[in-house]
């Protein structure tokens, strides 16, 4: 069962960094908007934006596959991450009760569930015998 767990979520979360590499890459206008609003602008160029979209994919790619995941885990804890410390006014007020209902979105608080899933993934990594990695003895 628990191979077969840590499959599921190794997948789940691939999946998700996939999916926004697919906004990325299919509606860089999109990501540009998140990026002004949740980076400060900091990733908002057409070019970088496709850059980080292709990185975006190819990591998420790694991640379902369980190849290269002496690299592509803590890749995957760093983008998760900072994805998740985007939007800590959701994480620590979901309900808008500090900051206001119109600073928060109840919708981001599961992005803390992903960040926690991302760092049992990385600490179980070697009891994942489902990857390619296992599968190839790495």
């Amino acid at each position: 069962m628990k191979s077969i767990s840590l499959l599921l979520l190794r997948v789940g979360l691939g999946l998700l960094i996939l999916i926004w590499a697919m906004v990325k890459l299919g509606a860089p206008e999109a990501a540009i908007g998140v990026s002004d609003k949740y980076y400060g602008g900091m990733l908002s160029g057409e070019t970088l934006i496709l850059v980080l979209g292709i990185a975006q994919a190819l990591l998420g790619l790694l991640v379902i596959l369980g190849l290269f995941r002496a690299l592509a885990f803590p890749a995957m804890v760093i983008v998760l991450g900072l994805g998740a410390a985007a939007v800590w006014p959701s994480l620590i007020d979901p309900l808008g009760l500090i900051f206001g209902e119109d600073n928060v979105q109840i919708l981001f608080f599961p992005s803390l569930i992903v960040f926690f899933g991302t760092l049992v993934m990385f600490a179980f990594r070697d009891q994942d015998t489902l990857s390619l990695d296992a599968i190839r003895g790495r």
